[in-house]
């Protein structure tokens, strides 16, 4: 099973969304120390190189990351339907169960992928700031920008991973959504737009303040907030889960 879930990730990583989701991910920040209007936006001047970050992930995290999860969720299994390779993969002796499971598993590990890209292209694009300890702060901690006084690099760089890890949680359940829908409709773009506009609806839905609490997308600025941490990682496990199940059992009785 381990084997099969490798092999999953290196086709996973042949798709086309997929580098190009990278690639994006990678640019992002990037563009970002070079915007001319970061003060007009954001009411900064970068003094650190560590606060590069946080303005990937701010940014990124509005709607750019989580298109990109939906994208390559999509095509694990749209592709396979596209190229006509489906069905000779489950003459093969394993079970649909694993079959799926693998996909769902190379699935999950995609938004930890982007986000690693774009942490190291924050890091790099950040170093001609400097990346030693400064007054402020990385944007994602205490104080925000300004911070609350002197920060070290260790803790400035501990605030930046602990964030990007907890961004990359919250976009599990949009992977496993993307998925299901995928086998739902066992097509790429079906899948993808079927994910972006469930999301884009729950983030409508706030305006029913009883449902916001319940709401996946009330939580993807969970890095955000630390004191929140244990219910939204809660509910999003359950999302992901219920999610992931769902695709499972569908494809489990999906005549392909």
């Amino acid at each position: 099973m381990l084997r099969f879930i490798a092999w999953e990730i290196v086709k996973m990583l042949h798709l086309r969304s997929v580098r190009l989701g990278l690639a994006a991910a990678f640019v992002l920040p990037v563009i970002w120390t070079l915007a001319p209007g970061l003060k007009q936006a954001y009411g900064l001047v970068l003094v650190s190189g560590w606060q590069v970050p946080s303005l990937a992930l701010l940014a990124g995290m509005e709607f750019l990351y989580p298109f990109l999860i939906a994208m390559a969720a999509a095509e694990v299994l749209g592709s396979e339907a596209s190229m006509g390779t489906l069905k000779p993969l489950l003459l093969r002796p394993l079970s649909r169960t694993r079959f799926i499971s693998a996909k769902l598993i190379a699935a999950l590990a995609y938004p930890f992928m982007v986000l690693g890209v774009s942490l190291l292209a924050a890091l790099l694009a950040g170093l001609p700031h400097g990346l030693g300890g400064f007054f402020g702060g990385t944007g994602l901690g205490e104080g925000g920008f300004a911070g609350v006084g002197y920060l070290p690099a260790a803790a400035a760089f501990a605030e930046i991973l602990r964030a990007y890890l907890f961004a990359a949680l919250t976009l599990l359940p949009i992977a496993a959504l993307s998925l299901m829908f995928a086998v739902w409709f066992t097509s790429t773009t079906a899948a993808a737009l079927g994910a972006i506009a469930t999301v884009l609806l729950m983030r409508l839905l706030i305006a029913f303040p009883s449902l916001k609490p319940l709401l996946l997308t009330t939580y993807l600025d969970l890095y955000l907030r630390p004191a929140d941490w244990v219910m939204g990682l809660s509910l999003l496990f359950i999302y992901t889960v219920g999610f992931g199940l769902l695709a499972v059992l569908l494809f489990e009785r999906k005549d392909i």
